[in-house]
């Protein structure tokens, strides 16, 4: 009798995964999309939950999420009004719990910290099943990922063959700009936190053409984007993840000079795509920055809750800032959560570099965990000049790969491999217990 574990649970987690890449790359609140997302997101979770797994969550993890739920169901408690004092500006006071009363939350939008909190509830859902599978299911999820990939990078190829400028409305709710996303800055992350795990298919799945001429395109793509961040990103990126990932591949050493060639005349390309003087003008990131620091100091205790940046930026900007354009995010978002999140969330935030680099250890001997860091570290640096995780596509994706960071399954494989050996088998590699014939 077959006893072959079910695998409805990989499938179920790699639609949600696939669906999020083609439909969430919309950037403005209240999207349906990003609601279809979520609702989808947790019910598979719900639905993976409600079986046993013998794979467990790492506890530091998962206080950290446990952590970062509660400070943002905090954020819409009423509390006395007397708790703000001299922790913020009355302006920032918010409104009354009901009527006259000496009760106020600490977020000054408790309609947009809620969509905030399902949001982030989303998110650490599906990250908390992708760790209950097993850890060749979890690599089993990259296909969806890499077919979600697929699907932007034709539509950005198509949209970028017909014209420099081309936008898609009516599609989905939000505009479409770059491949399937809003912002081609958030498409151009897209493309280069895929890269690793492209390297990773062409160094150990031994598909090297394919994997070659998936990196090219992604590449090129990455220069049509136009994205600076993206573009020198993307470079970095490919350089770390040939070395970082081929020390333990069986590619020839020609494989990967001939990368290296390629990457070459890449940067000739990337340096054409950066102006510096357009980098950072007047009204850019870097005033962004400063404002945005302002308002920290002023809330720096509380924050002024999650989901609500737009409108309390709007407070601190000086008066020759203020343009018919308006500032929604700060481009940075560890700035941007600090302001929203004050102090608790930053102690978050650290917690989770430090859960992050500690992971580093541990994953050396398993090379897709390494492609999965690598990714994570440049979506990551990426934030530091943009906003790409409040795009639920990026989100999930960026949850994805830290469930394959924090599985402690690859860590079993690999000490369960150490004890095989590796035989050819009518042309097949097969991995036999050492002492035992074929």
């Amino acid at each position: 009798m077959n006893h072959r574990p079910s695998e409805w649970d990989k499938y179920l987690l790699g639609s949600v995964l696939f669906v999020s890449l083609l439909i969430g790359g919309g950037t403005a609140s209240g999207l349906y999309t990003d609601t279809l997302i979520e609702v989808a997101a947790i019910v598979s979770a719900a639905a993976i939950f409600s079986r046993t797994s013998g794979q467990r969550s790492p506890r530091s993890v998962l206080w950290l999420l446990i952590f970062a739920v509660a400070l943002a169901v905090l954020q819409i408690l009423p509390l006395p009004a007397g708790t703000f004092n001299g922790f913020r500006p009355e302006l920032l006071f918010g409104d009354p719990w009901v009527g006259d009363t000496p009760f106020r939350f600490i977020s000054v939008g408790v309609g947009r910290t809620i969509e905030s909190l399902l949001y982030l509830l989303a998110a650490a859902a599906f990250f908390l099943a992708v760790l209950r599978l097993r850890a060749e299911q979890v690599s089993a999820l990259l296909p969806f990922f890499l077919m979600g990939v697929i699907c932007n990078g034709l539509a950005g190829a198509i949209q970028y063959s017909l014209s420099d400028d081309i936008a898609i409305v009516g599609l989905l709710p939000f505009t479409i700009n770059a491949g399937l996303f809003a912002n081609r800055n958030h498409f151009a992350a897209l493309l280069f936190v895929s890269i690793p795990f492209v390297v990773y298919h062409a160094l150990f799945r031994g598909r090297l053409l394919s994997g070659f001429l998936g990196l090219v395109t992604l590449l090129l793509l990455l220069l049509a984007a136009g994205s600076r961040a993206g573009v020198l990103i993307g470079l970095a990126i490919t350089v770390l993840s040939v070395i970082f990932l081929s020390a333990r591949s069986r590619a020839s050493g020609f494989s990967v000079l001939l990368i290296f060639v390629g990457l070459s005349i890449y940067t000739i390309g990337a340096w054409t795509k950066i102006d510096l003087e357009a980098i950072d003008p007047a009204f850019g990131r870097g005033e962004f920055a400063r404002t945005t620091l302002e308002g920290i100091k002023d809330n720096w205790a509380t924050g002024v809750g999650f989901g609500n940046f737009q409108n309390a930026y709007q407070i601190y900007e000086r008066e020759g800032m203020i343009f018919r354009q308006y500032v929604n995010h700060a481009h940075n978002e560890y700035l941007e959560i600090a302001f929203e999140g004050g102090v608790p969330a930053i102690l978050l935030m650290a917690s989770y570099f430090v859960l992050l680099f500690a992971a580093l250890v541990r994953i050396r001997r398993d090379p897709l965990q390494k492609a999965a860091f690598l990714s994570v570290s440049f979506l990551l640096i990426h934030s530091l000049v943009d906003y790409p995780l409040r795009t639920a596509a990026l989100a999930i994706t960026f949850a994805y790969m830290n469930a394959i960071i924090f599985h402690k399954g690859f860590a079993e494989r690999s000490s369960r491999k150490s004890e095989m050996i590796e035989i050819d088998h009518n042309g097949d590699k097969l991995l036999v217990p050492i002492g035992t014939s074929s």
